[in-house]
């Protein structure tokens, strides 16, 4: 049954449980960027934003265009970023508790 949505969603949370993968789609957040753009602000090897980017087109998460000697990669479906932001609302509210609890224990 890998057409079912839990499949999908399996395999797509697998892919997002790589913080580099997760850099990479903040990146292409704003607009399409070629590897060597990314890899250097991650400060990361290109070779590792390339394998990493090899996976996100798998799940089409990405798209990739070519211009003379460079690939460009952009974002297949912008919706990508709810999922981002949802998780990071997750995260700063856990914060706040955390921060909450540091508190109460002074």
């Amino acid at each position: 049954m890998p057409f079912e949505p839990s499949y999908f969603k399996a395999d797509f949370f697998k892919v997002l449980s790589n913080p580099v993968r997760i850099q990479i789609l903040d990146t292409l957040r704003q607009d399409e960027q070629n590897v060597n753009y990314i890899s250097q602000y991650l400060e990361i090897e290109a070779s590792s934003v390339s394998q990493q980017l090899a996976v996100l087109r798998r799940l089409n998460l990405v798209k990739s265009r070519k211009q003379g000697n460079y690939v460009f990669y952009s974002i297949c479906d912008p919706a990508i970023f709810k999922v981002l932001d949802a998780a990071l609302e997750v995260f700063n509210n856990h914060l706040v508790e955390v921060r909450n609890t540091l508190e109460q224990m002074k």
